[in-house]
């Protein structure tokens, strides 16, 4: 369960969907593509709560991403 201190984070996206690794990068959780990949490959993202080690699963609206203690909930806007 989220605290105050990591409590979920919104990121609004123009359109869906956007590539997992697309979304590290786009949220500032990944300095870059290749970080991205490399920590998706290794099984430290979480997508609605599961790992998920596909590079290119393509994320929605209402989706919850995981990573390093972090929590983003994807919208569309």
């Amino acid at each position: 369960m989220p605290t105050a201190d990591n409590a979920p984070r919104t990121i609004t996206i123009r359109a869906e969907p956007i590539e997992l690794c697309q979304l590290l990068k786009f949220a500032g959780l990944a300095d870059n593509g290749g970080a991205a990949k490399a920590f998706i490959g290794e099984g430290r993202v979480l997508l609605n709560g599961v790992v998920e080690t596909q590079r290119s699963k393509k994320i929605m609206a209402g989706d919850r991403v995981t990573f390093a203690d972090e929590t983003i909930i994807v919208k569309v806007g």
